[in-house]
């Protein structure tokens, strides 16, 4: 199948456009994928606003009578329950928050040495931060208290939450340095995949050929070593 006549008359003139422009540098991504990820990096630091944790601990107690290893196993269980759909709807009216929120903005955290229960709340106000931990924390306790003549186990308050005074979310320096990094790995994983330019082969100096009973060359030796 043939190309039209137009075709063939409009390429040579894409060839000597492509001859006319500079060729970019072989390893022009690199750079490139840096200046873009400082960028990102930079816009999310901009952008997206700065979030604060705040953390609140529980201590499990075991009453008279109790077996005292009792506390660490039911610390752990309490620990799970911080997060339960329960105890955020109960807790949610003193934190400010919808439950489907709190979802979000809410980590418990227990030790495996010791009956503590921690509790972490984020948000973007500090204030509201220490709430949701205090909050949540004390729905727990609650809870607690209700079965507790049953268990063997309470819950007692063992620090409050207080209200941050630094964000917990990278800041623009911080996230500029990072996008950068990421985008210099992403640019040279460009470079070992891409292929190489047409033309670039690698040449070899092999010695000459050398006629019968001649002896080669000391330089030739050499060259075949």
């Amino acid at each position: 199948m043939t190309e039209s006549p137009e075709k063939q008359q409009a390429a040579p003139g894409r060839s000597r456009l492509r001859r006319a422009l500079p060729r970019p540098p072989h390893g022009w991504p690199l750079p490139v994928c840096i200046v873009l990820g400082a960028a990102c990096g930079l816009s999310y630091g901009l952008l997206k606003s700065p979030q604060y944790a705040a953390t609140s601990y529980a201590m499990a107690v075991v009453e008279k009578g109790a077996d005292p290893s009792a506390a660490l196993g039911y610390a752990q269980s309490y620990g799970r329950l911080a997060t339960s759909d329960a105890t955020l709807s109960y807790a949610h009216g003193a934190a400010g928050e919808p439950v489907a929120a709190l979802r979000t903005q809410v980590l418990s955290e227990t030790s495996p040495d010791s009956p503590m229960i921690a509790v972490t709340g984020t948000s973007s106000d500090p204030h509201r931060a220490a709430d949701i931990a205090n909050a949540v924390i004390e729905a727990v306790i609650v809870n607690s208290d209700h079965v507790a003549d049953a268990t063997g186990v309470k819950l007692i308050q063992y620090t409050h939450a207080m209200t941050p005074e630094r964000a917990v979310s990278p800041s623009v320096p911080v996230g500029t340095a990072v996008g950068a990094c990421a985008g210099g790995l992403i640019g040279g994983l460009v470079l070992l995949v891409r292929p190489r330019r047409k033309g670039w082969t690698v040449s070899a100096q092999l010695p000459g050929p050398t006629s019968a009973g001649e002896p080669a060359s000391a330089g030739d030796r050499e060259l075949v070593r």
